[in-house]
């Protein structure tokens, strides 16, 4: 494995941690929500990720295949197929005959606990890139 295919694997964690970020911030900030476009309350959202091969080559890099190494990418995000809480408010103008409110199935502490561990999954690949980056220069001073 040389620098490139490090910094390539890097950049795929980097991106597909973002976008777990993105899609943890998405289902914090819409906790509350009671009603979508698509009917109903909000869906928590998961991001599925799976290995790949890296870069602009993808497919016809056999060197990053026959060595085992990959990157990764993001392969789907889905929405949580578990029912939506239901909370009495009757008050409330989305509630039913009964006084129930369709709520997320949104746990706070389980969404903060992944974006704290999506964060530093982030900031690991940020440390793994620079320090690439270091041994790149330090192999270069020394060729002086």
């Amino acid at each position: 494995m040389d620098l490139f295919d490090s910094l390539k694997i890097s950049a795929s964690a980097l991106a597909a941690q973002k976008t777990r970020i993105n899609v943890v911030s998405s289902n914090l900030a819409n906790i509350e929500t009671t009603r979508t476009p698509e009917g109903g309350p909000y869906r928590k959202r998961n991001v599925i990720f799976r290995a790949s091969n890296v870069g602009f080559q993808g497919n016809l890099d056999q060197s990053m295949e026959d060595s085992g190494v990959q990157g990764v990418e993001v392969s789907a995000i889905r929405s949580d197929p578990a029912p939506p809480k239901m909370v009495y408010d009757p008050s409330n103008p989305d509630a039913n005959a009964k006084g129930y409110v369709a709520m997320p199935n949104i746990n706070l502490m389980e969404e903060m606990v992944d974006l704290m561990t999506a964060t530093r999954a982030y900031e690991a690949n940020v440390t793994a890139a620079k320090s690439a980056k270091r041994m790149a220069l330090t192999a270069l001073q020394l060729s002086k």
